[in-house]
């Protein structure tokens, strides 16, 4: 286990995905994936968007640009807004994509403070950041400071008690059960004040 603080935890979560590069849009595709989503002829969304076959065929194959009147009727046609023509499907999206991590099993990495498990590890390119944490410290004067990081943070109680302190609130006392929502660029800090260490379970958002 090394001695990475959540700060670097969440950076190398942040890093572990490819870099995204925007393609330019094939309008005409993007109307005809619309259409056939909708499993429509030609015709049938000609007719819902009051335009004439042949307008929306050239469109579809690239061999006119429409105007902006077209485009208000094909949105209309199409049930959807104008700027959701431009909107092309999210490209790495994948339908039932899933990990399952075995209790323990998790990527393990230890602190001062804290000893994370890290959950759905095998996942690249994740918006969420879950992982498991067994709270050691029991003081705030173990912490260097305080945690905080971009993106927003989920905490919600396993076992024992904690206490959340956060840059802007009173300290907070929670048990079993009990969860917090908060903005993770406020510092924030979690300690058990029961016997025995507490465990959590944390979602910080990556994008």
């Amino acid at each position: 286990m090394t001695g990475r603080d959540p700060k670097s935890i969440i950076r190398i979560a942040r890093d572990s995905g490819a870099e995204d590069t925007a393609e330019p849009l094939d309008l005409g595709a993007r109307v005809r994936e619309l259409r056939k989503a909708r499993d429509w002829t030609l015709e049938q969304a000609a007719t819902q968007a009051g335009l004439a076959r042949s307008t929306l065929s050239k469109i579809e194959n690239g061999q006119m640009s429409p105007t902006y009147d077209a485009l208000k009727k094909l949105a209309v046609g199409l049930q959807i807004s104008v700027p959701q023509l431009f909107t092309p499907p999210e490209r790495d999206q994948i339908n039932g994509r899933m990990a399952v991590t075995k209790f323990g099993d998790g990527a393990a990495h230890a602190t001062a403070t804290y000893e994370h498990e890290l959950l759905a590890d095998t996942l690249t390119k994740k918006t969420m950041l879950p992982y498991r944490a067994r709270v050691r410290a029991r003081n705030m004067e173990e912490f260097d400071g305080w945690v905080r990081h971009d993106g927003e943070e989920f905490l919600y109680v396993l076992t024992g008690v904690v206490r959340l302190y956060t840059e802007f609130y009173e300290p907070v006392e929670m048990r079993r059960g009990d969860s917090a929502y908060y903005d993770a660029a406020m510092g924030h800090n979690v300690i058990s004040v029961s016997d025995e260490d507490a465990t959590i379970l944390w979602v910080t958002s990556l994008a």
